[in-house]
């Protein structure tokens, strides 16, 4: 395990002993995070030269350097200069890479490096996947649980339904590009989706993807949307809904769906009647920024820059709506760093602590889970990511990770 290849150099703490084996895991004895800022939310002011104590996993106390009483023997680490925030969640991922199949197979040091790369090193501890082999996924997930691979908490959709006769690439494309073949199911009416929505909750999902329309152009009616939707909020489970047009975001809206998961460039500014009715559902939106100008990136600059701002200004319009906003990259179609979808959220109008609020607090409310994770508290599991900078200063630090903890077990180190 990669926790257990830790050798760390630790300032000792004056109630405390300066941790120097092998495996820092707060399940085993109280940890204590020594000096760092610590943002406990994005709403409050952060702790300088704070302490969080970790103990059995869950968060015991966080304050002031002076405020916080380390039991006896408490391992310190010392976080001096470094930040520490809530670990954050990517709401948009796929396992629908070649390189995920077979997951109950994939030696594991191999499977750890596949997380890290994709999710750990970034300090996700928390990822929503949107369409992929349920199966498969459900493998990787319990590998991931059972402790023998460090990762991410996952929670699936499964594969997503989309509109029958959709128009798929043919299987040359999807070999080119990397994906694995996983001919998701299709339905025409109400009935189809209801019925196809009932399959995949009872084998165990947890929310229910949509695509609203297809690359044929063929489309969900809204019955079809609202049909899986009671399905979905019958077992207080969430919806996405994919769009490619304004038109799919006001249907998936008027369906029942609860996240938005792309903004739509190609189909220009979204007005009132969209951004209204986006907030009077409260749906939250993912705008997957990054994704159309990597598609892009074979255009001419004027075409790149065209949709560029068209996805800016929609984001936009939704701040200024009041809209919430879920920060996920649809990474399994994209490359994984995460650097330029900070930046373009930025460039659409959103500060450090909207941001931050995207990767944390934002999906543990809206994913039911805010009693556990999301904010640094006492009572709460001890998901945490230390940062070597503030991106409070510089946002290019929410991807500059040293540490990325889940339940107060190191999942990823940074080598330097």
């Amino acid at each position: 395990m990669r926790s257990a290849l830790l050798v760390l150099t630790i300032l000792l703490d004056s109630t405390g002993t300066a941790f120097s084996g092998q495996n820092l895991d707060s399940r085993n004895q109280s940890l204590a995070l020594v000096g760092a800022t610590v943002y406990v939310s994005p709403t409050e002011e952060p702790v300088r030269n704070g302490v969080v104590l970790i103990e059995g996993g869950k968060i015991a106390a966080v304050g002031g350097r002076g405020s916080v009483k380390l039991p006896k023997g408490t391992q310190t680490l010392d976080c001096s200069k470094l930040t520490i925030t809530a670990g954050f969640w990517n709401s948009h991922v796929h396992f629908f890479e070649r390189k995920w199949a077979n997951a109950a197979a994939i030696p594991a040091p191999e499977l750890g490096r596949q997380l890290q790369d994709m999710f750990t090193r970034y300090g996700f501890t928390g990822v929503f996947d949107l369409s992929s082999p349920w199966e498969n996924t459900r493998r990787l997930r319990d590998r991931i649980e059972s402790g023998e691979v460090p990762g991410p908490r996952i929670r699936s959709t499964g594969l997503g339904l989309l509109p029958s006769n959709p128009g798929l690439p043919p299987d040359a494309i999807l070999n080119f590009m990397g994906w694995m073949k996983a001919p998701a199911p299709e339905v025409a009416d109400a009935a189809q989706a209801a019925a196809a929505s009932r399959k995949l909750l009872d084998e165990g999902v947890d929310g229910i993807k949509l695509f609203a329309s297809a690359p044929s152009r063929s489309s969900l009616p809204e019955s079809a949307i609202q049909a899986a939707a009671n399905e979905a909020h019958r077992l207080g489970k969430p919806v996405f809904v994919h769009p490619n047009s304004g038109a799919d975001v006001l249907a998936a809206i008027r369906g029942g769906a609860d996240v938005i998961a792309h903004t739509t460039p190609q189909s220009g500014p979204w007005d009132e009647t969209i951004l209204a009715a986006m907030k009077e559902r409260r749906v939250a939106l993912i705008p997957t920024l990054t994704i159309f100008k990597y598609y892009m990136r074979h255009d001419r600059i004027s075409a790149e820059e065209q949709i560029a701002n068209a996805e800016i200004g929609q984001l936009r319009a939704w701040l200024a709506s009041g809209g919430t906003v879920l920060f996920g990259t649809d990474i399994g179609a994209i490359d994984y760093d995460p650097s330029e979808e900070y930046a373009l959220m930025a460039e659409a109008g959103m500060g450090f602590r909207q941001i931050l609020a995207s990767l944390t607090t934002a999906p543990a409310e809206r994913f039911g889970e805010s009693k556990q994770v999301g904010r640094i508290a006492a009572g709460l599991q001890a998901d945490l990511v230390i940062l070597k900078d503030d991106p409070s200063r510089n946002l290019r630090a929410l991807t500059a990770v040293k540490y990325t903890l889940r339940a107060g077990k190191v999942i990823y180190r940074a080598s330097r």
